[in-house]
């Protein structure tokens, strides 16, 4: 066992850096013996780890080579078995159970010891140890030669000690030069014994012989010592020599040291002054501009921007510690801060003034803006102002209650002047679209305000009224044969049209130009540009101008652009109830203006979006649009209440719906407007309102109609609609299209077919006779039997529609047809054709009755098919 552990130290453990402390040879317990060896280890280094490792021979060799290895900190129990009895097998418990059986008891009991010994020294007895005999546990408390477990920082629990290459050399040396050394171990012992005692001696005899030696060093240093004492003396006495010498250096060094320190303080009191005087001195020029300076000239302008940005710089000068307690410092700026005060408080009066100014100068040209249709340009108020925008920015940053009373006094005087001007505007604009004052008045204008006073039931009866003139106009142009809609309506909504674009066109550069001054001029951001990028902006002759942003540009702060739109919301305050009013008008003279209305709103709004989605103007127009587009649901509304309270009369023929020819005359203007417009889905939308209420209402008109035949109204009006609908190509209402036509063929089909009814009266009921007997069983041959259809009944019926008489039923088929068909949409002619072919088609079913139930009887009709045609070219001609 002893060679097998040296040799599992050797290869196994000791290239690891790590000692065997215990083996035992095992096997597992009730399966085939397959032996291996459990070895308990520590490594060399610290911390000490102390392992379990299983080590089996190789299959393949004659060596050992390790299988697995466990940390003893994870072993909970070693069960013995029994306590009492000897028993070779054990169990170790670690995360599972593994049972062994040793090769021996002893051999057992000492790894169990050595495990013990581990867990007392390493663990603090973590380990439990069960069925173990307490003598064995007490046996290995440590003592003597085994004590290597317990003391101090020992490792060893074996006796042995492997030597080292050193050692081994030399055992062998002595081993050769003595012949017994292996033959006989106490010879050999005896002779090393002998060999040793002979060294002692040697060492004692050396040891005597250098006493004398040692008497002479003695001598030899007595006189050393005596020759340091003399060296000692001279250096005493050169040492007071220099003593004297370096308290003078020492004067020297500290009065250079002063002289050093002196100069240091000169150097920094002069820069500490140097600092001030550069940081804190105004020029004198710059004293006399905030003082006196001319804030109405450009030069007086530049020369108080320089001074009040020096004062500024002086002001906000970052003072270094102590700067704040010396008198002159606090002197200066108190003399800034006065400086400050006085200019801030002359600016802002100046600025008033100007403001003031800027109102009287403004009202003397209004005169001349009062009969044009245009707002007067107030770009030079602004380039004067924006001279003093820099001056702005220094009021900012230094006196914000300064600058925030002058941002409230120009909004007040300029929100008068901006409300005088923009009423005026509007009350030439209504002038315009109504024509003179006159019809201003008529339409509920009065005073300059030009605020409408019409009642809600005036302006309903006015919409009603416009579309019944609409309605007679309709009439009398169809038969005419032109346009629906008067060229009086086509020239006052174009001049409508017109005036209601340039109101919006006088009002977006307008906003756009006083937005942009305000921002500028009070100095806050509206918009937010992309780093480094060029944008346009259009100046006030109407050039572009190119701006370039600075890629560490500071971002816009929303409270800014938030007082710009407050600004803005109250200097343009009324703009929004005048466009409302303008709106109102428009529609009160003719409510199809929604339409032209709701397509320039809707250009006007989606062009303010792309430039600022928030801005005033872009949430002005959004406001007002949806009251443009509430009043284009309020006209199709209107319309389709109209369709449903038309009356006809009872005397007269129906003829083409005034509702029908106005769903024409709507289209084709919508079209018209709405060609390439954003919002083409809200026509879209009242199409199909529009179109469901024509359908609905001409099928309701038909069924009351007592004068014309209902099939005659529904086969005229779908027809108009139908070719309104073709000519249009309106792309939502391609079925609306389909089902017109439909309806119109369906009705022309079953007004021809009773209208054919009358001319052969008499026929048509011996035929429709025949044919009853026919679905009734009878056979066709037989039918000539029956006593009311036999053959001579048949020529008595044929009698009585002679050629003659069937050119005269035609006649008055024709004449009866002519009275039912309006002129407006010529569709006799197709009527009579189609009668034709009816005609002619029973006439074909008639000869085959008669060929099929009465054969061979030789009766046929009195006249030919030729006649036919011949009979209806000529009524047609005639008439």
């Amino acid at each position: 066992m002893t060679a097998i552990k040296h040799a599992l130290q050797r290869d196994i453990f000791t290239p690891n850096d790590e000692r065997l402390l215990s083996i035992v040879n095992v096997c597992k317990a009730g399966k085939k013996k397959k032996n291996c060896f459990l070895c308990a280890t520590v490594t060399t280094e610290r911390p000490v780890q102390v392992k379990m490792v299983k080590v089996k021979k190789s299959d393949k060799g004659d060596f050992y080579k390790r299988q697995i290895a466990w940390a003893l900190r994870d072993l909970a129990v070693v069960d013995a078995k029994d306590a009492i009895k000897e028993n070779p097998e054990f169990d170790l418990h670690f995360e599972k159970i593994y049972k062994w059986v040793a090769s021996s008891t002893a051999e057992k009991n000492a790894f169990i010891s050595c495990i013990w010994k581990l867990n007392q020294r390493y663990l603090r007895k973590k380990i439990d140890f069960v069925n173990v005999s307490s003598q064995l546990l007490e046996e290995s408390v440590p003592s003597g030669e085994n004590q290597s477990v317990t003391g101090g920082d020992e490792e060893v629990v074996d006796v042995y000690q492997e030597l080292n290459a050193r050692e081994e050399q030399d055992i062998e040396i002595m081993m050769e030069g003595c012949e017994c050394a292996i033959s006989n171990a106490e010879a050999f012992a005896e002779r090393l014994s002998r060999e040793l005692q002979v060294l002692d001696g040697a060492n004692i005899q050396s040891i005597m012989a250098s006493e004398k030696q040692v008497n002479i060093l003695m001598k030899l240093l007595d006189e050393a010592l005596k020759e340091v004492d003399q060296i000692e003396l001279k250096l005493s006495s050169y040492e007071e020599m220099l003593q004297s010498v370096k308290e003078q250096m020492d004067q020297i060094s500290e009065s250079n040291h002063l002289i050093h320190l002196s100069n240091t303080n000169n150097v920094k009191l002069l820069s500490e002054i140097e600092f001030l005087v550069n940081h804190m001195d105004l020029a004198k020029g710059h004293i006399k501009a905030l003082q006196e300076g001319d804030l109405a000239s450009s030069r007086g302008i530049e020369a108080c921007t320089n001074a009040a940005d020096a004062l500024l710089q002086c002001m906000n000068v970052a003072l270094r510690p102590g700067h704040d307690m010396l008198l002159a410092v606090k002197q200066q700026q108190q003399r800034f801060s006065d400086l400050r005060e006085h200019f801030a408080r002359r600016l802002a009066s100046h600025l008033n003034n100007v403001f003031v100014q800027q109102g009287h100068d403004q009202s003397s040209t209004l005169a001349q803006h009062s009969v044009e249709l245009a707002l007067p340009n107030h770009h030079p108020f602004h380039r004067d102002l924006l001279r003093y925008a820099k001056l702005m920015e220094w009021l900012k940053s230094t006196d914000y209650g300064k600058y925030e009373g002058l941002t409230k006094n120009y909004m007040d005087y300029l929100s008068r002047l901006y409300e005088r001007e923009i009423k005026d505007f509007f009350e030439v604009a209504k002038i315009k679209m109504t024509g003179t004052t006159k019809e201003s008045k008529k339409f509920g204008l009065h005073g300059s305000s030009g605020k409408l006073t019409g009642s809600t039931s005036s302006l309903n009866k006015l919409s009603v009224q416009s579309s019944g003139n609409r309605r007679s106009q309709s009439s009398s142009l169809l038969d005419m044969g032109n346009m629906s809609a008067s060229d009086l309506d086509v020239a006052d909504r174009t001049k409508f049209d017109k005036i209601f674009e340039q109101v919006l066109s006088e009002l977006e550069p307008l906003c756009l130009a006083e937005q942009d001054f305000i921002s500028k001029f009070f100095k806050l951001q509206q918009h937010q540009s992309m780093p480094g990028t060029m944008t346009e902006a259009e100046d006030a002759d109407g050039g572009t101008l190119s701006r370039q942003h600075n890629a560490g540009a500071p971002l816009p702060v929303s409270s800014e652009k938030d007082m710009i739109r407050q600004m803005m919301i109250k200097i343009f305050r009324c703009i929004e109830p005048e466009l409302n009013n303008l709106i109102a008008l428009g529609d009160k003279i003719d409510s199809f203006n929604s339409l032209y209305m709701l397509v320039k709103m809707s250009h006007h709004v989606w062009t303010a979006q792309n430039v600022d989605p928030a801005s005033f103007l872009s949430t002005t127009l959004g406001n007002v649009l949806v009251t443009v587009k509430r009043n284009f649901d309020k006209c199709i509304s209107n319309q389709i209440r109209q369709m449903e309270e038309v009356k006809i009369s009872k005397k007269s023929k129906v003829g083409i719906l005034p509702f029908v020819a106005e769903f024409e005359e709507f289209a084709g203007l919508a079209e018209s407007i709405f060609k390439n417009a954003e919002r083409r889905g809200d026509l879209d939308k009242a199409y199909t309102k529009l179109i469901r209420g024509v359908f609905v209402n001409v099928e309701k008109v038909a069924n009351e109609s007592q004068k014309t035949p209902r099939d005659v109204v529904m086969m005229e009006n779908f027809h108009h609609i139908f070719a309104t609908l073709s000519r249009l190509k309106i792309s939502c209402l391609e079925a609306e299209k389909k089902e017109a036509k439909q309806k119109y063929t369906d009705h022309l089909q079953s007004y021809v077919i009773y209208s054919l009814g009358q001319p052969l009266e008499k026929l048509n009921h011996f035929f429709e006779g025949v044919e009853a007997r026919v679905a009734q069983g009878i056979r066709e041959e037989e039918v000539s039997y029956q006593l009311a259809f036999n053959k001579q009944e048949l020529r008595k019926v044929i009698k009585e529609y002679p050629g003659k008489e069937v050119k005269k039923g035609l006649d008055n088929l024709y004449k009866k047809v002519d009275k039912h068909l309006c002129e407006e949409e010529n569709l006799l002619q197709v009527v009579w054709h189609s009668m034709q072919d009816e005609f002619i088609r029973q006439y074909k079913h008639f000869e085959g009755l008669i060929a099929r139930c009465y054969p061979g009887s030789g009766v046929t009709m009195e006249f030919t098919i030729q006649d036919i045609l011949d009979y209806c070219s000529s009524i047609a001609q005639s008439h």
